[in-house]
């Protein structure tokens, strides 16, 4: 019986032993941006595109939808009027946020500045999940909680989901196959000559 357990965990420890090593430094980082273009990169830019009216020339002014996704109890005592919303720091919180749901989920995806990007990332969704319960009310339902045991509580389940996914290329780096990855090649080959 020790014989067959002996050989059990050999044949475990060199199963999962090679595919640690054959897929060390390169499949985390770019699979968890693989997914995370697959499942968020359009949500994200979607969002942001509402925020400009579809259109990139609004860029540097964001429509009054923005100011009301992202500040919705002072948009309501302002009655939906921008023109009535300080600059600083209001004005200067949407603006950043929209290029932030442009600029952000695209270097993730790309791989440029993976880390800060992703931490980015993760920021941008505390903010946001803080927005969508306090600012826009959100029911209980929706919230839901962890070990609630309900897939539907979206703001509890799903969001927690995408932090881990951003937790990936923030802790583990990008990978292999990024633009950081090439950058930083490119800068050790320069280093190396000048040594």
């Amino acid at each position: 019986m020790g014989a067959l357990i002996g050989l059990f965990v050999r044949l475990y420890t060199f199963v999962f032993g090679t595919l640690e090593r054959l897929t060390n430094g390169w499949f985390l980082g770019l699979a968890s941006r693989l997914i995370f273009a697959a499942v968020l990169l359009d949500f994200f830019w979607k969002s942001a595109e509402t925020k400009i009216g579809g259109s990139v020339m609004n860029i540097f002014t964001p429509t009054a939808g923005a100011y009301a996704q992202m500040l919705p109890k002072l948009m309501e005592q302002v009655s939906y009027d921008t023109s009535q919303v300080a600059f600083f720091p209001y004005g200067l919180i949407v603006l950043l946020g929209t290029w932030g749901e442009f600029i952000l989920p695209a270097l993730v995806v790309v791989g440029l500045f993976t880390r800060f990007a992703s931490l980015g990332m993760i920021v941008f969704i505390c903010v946001m999940t803080y927005v969508d319960i306090y600012g826009h009310g959100v029911d209980a339902k929706t919230i839901g909680s962890l070990f609630d045991n309900d897939p539907y509580s979206t703001i509890a389940d799903d969001r927690l989901l995408w932090i881990f996914l951003l937790l990936v290329p923030t802790l583990k780096g990008p990978g292999v196959v990024s633009l950081d990855w090439l950058l930083g090649r490119s800068y050790r080959k320069r280093e190396m000559y000048y040594d």
